[in-house]
């Protein structure tokens, strides 16, 4: 480029810049030319006026200016109108063994999370949470129904973390007015399962004073924790206790409800297999009436079942009401230190059933675990122990079926020569040979019923056991739940088969054989008792590898016992003892009671044949 054309570029530009600022309007006339072009465009439609426009945008943000007046006026003529509107949120609340998260709408417990235990997947115990679960009072005040569940609560602070030996508590507000409310106190030790939780009306004495009943109402949808939710779902319902001790509880296998009248309770339990939320009355809690239900959605495979309590209670004046939540393991021990009678929830049988396991089998294995050994050797030195404590039952039942081994070619001769066709008088001549021999026929079955007790018993400690839970041993991952060595498409509800069970299914068959040749049962009895183990088979293939594995140490333990016993008992030396009391006069015979009623049964039976012919 040269001079001269950039001279003449650069006069042009110095000539526009300062055209540019001399045509350049002055600020009276841009404010003028603005609010001209501002009303043009209200005109045409394409922007709001001012106020317009500022209550759009707060309508967005939450509710316009004059709609909020509004809603205000109309909720503060309600009965604690001003709570119904509000923000839910969660308050946390925790110590070293639970997390408790309180929802801000209701300022009830939300969710429970046990901090030191898992679920079966190794996944975070929570024992319920969500909106299928809901705690609150509902009552009349000022001719309104009122429900706390749908009111917003004011928490004193966000969050309260207590460790150690501390303890604190915070405080959910409903208020009806500045001097009038209803306060929710949570408090929490630096350790352990329980929240206290007191209901604290101020003020509200002629609020609600001509309401009648003030009604509790708990609701929760239990998680499941377990590896098998059918197995859960057994032993989980809805537990209560009254303050005159009397624990009673609602149906584990089917829905169930149950009204209770004018009693005074003492806590609630919502009790699932391992786990359970308690609500605990300190003083008892006087009820004009309460529903208690519990159902089972069997479609639903992450809930184990919905249980439900509706507490009426009279209140002429308004006071704090004391409470305890319980957020815990159902290990008895735990249990017990609650207070209460709270143990009662783990179920350890019926009738004598639950004294063997209250008052033997608990205290033994307790003092056991105090060793710290593996619950795979607690359960069989227990077995060695009940094994050494029923041994005289079984040395006896082994002689008596020895008698009866002996004189059984004596019995096919009697059979031989009265024949089949008289049963009546066959019995009659066996039992005239047991009189000779001195032999007693149930001999070797009244030992075994002796035991039977203590075997059902244990059929009902171990699935209740909380120790067990997570447990290993050898190949069994928990010993709280079946060992499933194969696992295939449900067969008839089916799906996997036990290792366990399956050899204390063998152990069981192989005890029946041996059993058989000692005893010399022939014909049905003979097959009868392989028919047992294989019900056993079917029935406890879902129960705890634990169960299964005592009965199988129980049949290995019971080879062993009768093996030794074998070398004690002297088929010759007892033939011999036989002829020998046939030799004495009938006099000389003590004859049991058995043998005299068993006698006359005959004789009544004779008597009434003879009268029909």
């Amino acid at each position: 480029m040269d001079k001269n054309t950039f001279t003449g570029l650069f006069l042009i530009m110095v000539i526009m810049v300062v055209g540019v600022w001399w045509m350049k309007p002055s600020e009276a006339e841009l404010k003028k030319n603005q609010e001209i072009a501002h009303q043009d465009s209200i005109k045409k439609g394409y922007i709001k006026t001012k106020t317009a426009a500022n209550a759009a945008q707060s309508a967005k943000a939450d509710t316009s200016a004059t709609a909020q007046g509004v809603v205000d006026s109309a909720v503060l003529k309600a009965p604690f109108g001003a709570a119904t509107v509000g923000k839910d949120s969660m308050i946390t609340l925790e110590n070293n063994d639970i997390s408790i998260k309180l929802s801000t709408k209701g300022g009830n417990v939300y969710s429970a999370e046990l901090k030191n235990y898992k679920t079966y997947d190794k996944k975070p115990l929570i024992l319920f949470s969500g909106d299928n679960n809901a705690f609150g009072l509902t009552f009349s005040a000022a001719g309104k129904a009122i429900n706390t569940n749908s009111l917003y609560f004011k928490p004193s602070t966000t969050s309260l973390k207590v460790a150690g030996s501390d303890s604190a508590s915070l405080t959910m507000r409903l208020s009806y007015s500045p001097t009038q409310y209803i306060d929710y106190v949570y408090s929490l030790k630096g350790t352990g399962f329980k929240v206290g939780f007191t209901i604290k009306p101020v003020g509200l004495d002629q609020v609600i004073a001509n309401s009648g009943t003030i009604n509790l109402s708990w609701a929760a949808s239990l998680h499941k924790q377990e590896r098998d939710i059918k197995m859960e779902r057994t032993y989980s319902t809805v537990y209560f206790k009254n303050t005159e001790n009397s624990v009673d509880y609602l149906s584990e296998t089917k829905d169930d409800t149950k009204a209770i009248n004018d009693q005074k309770l003492q806590w609630i339990a919502f009790k699932q297999h391992f786990f359970s939320s308690a609500l605990i009355a300190k003083e008892g809690v006087t009820i004009s009436k309460s529903n208690l239900a519990v159902t089972t959605d069997i479609n639903d495979t992450t809930d184990v079942k919905q249980m439900k309590a509706d507490i009426a209670f009279n209140r002429n004046s308004l006071g704090a009401v004391p409470l305890e939540f319980y957020f815990g393991p159902n290990r008895y021990s735990i249990l017990k230190d609650q207070g209460y009678d709270l143990q009662k929830i783990v179920n350890l049988g019926w009738g004598p059933l639950k004294y063997i396991n209250q008052f033997a089998t608990l205290p033994i294995f307790n003092f056991l675990n105090n060793f710290n050994m593996n619950y795979g050797i607690i359960i069989l030195i227990l077995t060695v122990i009940l094994k050494l404590v029923l041994s005289p039952l079984t040395y006896k039942s082994y002689l008596s079926m020895a008698k009866m081994r002996v004189i059984k070619p004596e019995m096919d001769e009697i059979k031989a020569k009265v024949g089949e066709d008289n049963p009546t008088l066959l019995q009659q001549e066996y039992l005239k040979l047991y009189k000779k021999a001195g032999v007693n026929p149930l001999g070797g079955c009244l030992p075994l019923v002796i035991q039977m007790p203590i075997v059902i018993a244990f059929f009902r400690f171990f699935p209740s056991l909380f120790e067990l839970r997570g447990q290993s041993f050898l190949w069994m991952h928990d010993l709280s739940t079946y060992d499933a060595v194969i696992s295939f498409s449900p067969i008839m509800g089916v799906s996997h088969i036990s290792l366990m069970c399956l050899l204390m299914t063998i152990s069981t068959l192989i005890y029946t054989y041996f059993n058989n040749q000692i005893s010399g049962a022939t014909g049905q009895m003979k097959y009868i008792g392989y028919i047992t183990p294989l019900v056993f088979l079917v029935t406890l293939n879902s129960y705890p590898a634990g169960l299964n594995y005592y009965y199988f140490l129980a049949n290995m333990f019971t080879f062993l016992q009768q093996y030794l016993i074998k070398f004690m008992v002297d088929d010759k030396k007892i033939h011999a003892q036989i002829q020998e009391n046939k030799k004495k006069p009938e006099d000389a015979k003590k004859k049991s009671g058995f043998s005299a009623k068993l006698e006359e049964m005959m004789r009544q039976q004779q008597q009434v044949q003879a009268k029909k012919k």
